[in-house]
């Protein structure tokens, strides 16, 4: 059998990465992509052909409605269909509620909201054709509670998890299935050092009492993937060592 396609959004570093690597191993081909580093893409595809499996990076922005058309259509090109998207891109600015510009607010809702659902317009026709089709967006346990300064972010992310009940809706007796995934506090490499900081001092208030790591997130990943994971859609699934909501 042919094997399957996935497109991973923001996966030339940390959780992204670790999906694609995940992935990779276990027979899917990927398209890597990021929003400007083509070194660590490239990285990326390097290690997921170690694995058997043929890749192709893709670099751009996700907020520009043309270049997710380019990257959606090099895909296509590349491997005829996209099997499995995964929007793991996003972006999230801490900025007081007074402060945030309308064209600050419409590009956090373009990065993390809207790149899906044009992609999905795009790789879904394929996804539909075979009948078989994953979709996995990326929401966030502060988001979901709501970010302090940061309401332009928990906006996109509530309606990432929207965007997938509605998808379950309309496609789940076609093969589709759509979840969200809510990560906790995951050990990631950061350039801002005070948020690197911010986070490794939440692990003591984790009832598990560490932080989680990107692996654990291909995991479960992985597991919607899998024909195991078939019978999960329109979930947020959170991987919080415990955390509450």
């Amino acid at each position: 059998m042919k094997p399957r396609t996935a497109l991973i959004t923001g996966s030339g570093k940390n959780i992204g990465r670790a999906i694609a690597l995940r992935l990779a191993r276990n027979g899917f081909n990927v398209v890597v992509h990021g929003g400007s580093d083509r070194v660590a893409c490239e990285a990326v595809a390097e290690a997921v052909r170690a694995c058997g499996v043929d890749a192709l990076v893709t670099v751009g922005d996700v907020g520009n409605r043309k270049e997710v058309y380019r990257i959606a259509e090099a895909a296509l090109a590349e491997f005829g269909t996209i099997d499995v998207l995964i929007h793991n891109a996003a972006i999230r600015p801490h900025q007081d509620f007074f402060t945030i510009t309308d064209d600050e607010w419409d590009r956090v809702l373009e990065v993390n909201l809207g790149a899906a659902f044009q992609f999905c317009q795009l790789l879904l026709p394929g996804m539909l054709k075979q009948q078989w089709g994953r979709i996995v967006t990326f929401a966030g346990v502060n988001a979901i509670r709501g970010y302090p300064n940061s309401v332009h972010v928990s906006v996109s992310k509530h309606g990432a998890w929207g965007f997938v009940k509605a998808l379950s809706r309309d496609f789940a007796d076609q093969g589709i299935t759509a979840n969200t995934i809510s990560p906790g506090a995951i050990l990631t490499e950061r350039d801002d050092q005070d948020m690197d900081d911010f986070i490794r001092k939440q692990a003591a208030a984790v009832p598990a009492k560490r932080l989680g790591t990107p692996e654990e997130i291909a995991g479960m990943v992985a597991h919607l993937l899998s024909d195991e994971g078939g019978y999960i859609t329109g979930q947020l699934l959170q991987i919080n060592g415990g955390g509450a909501m």
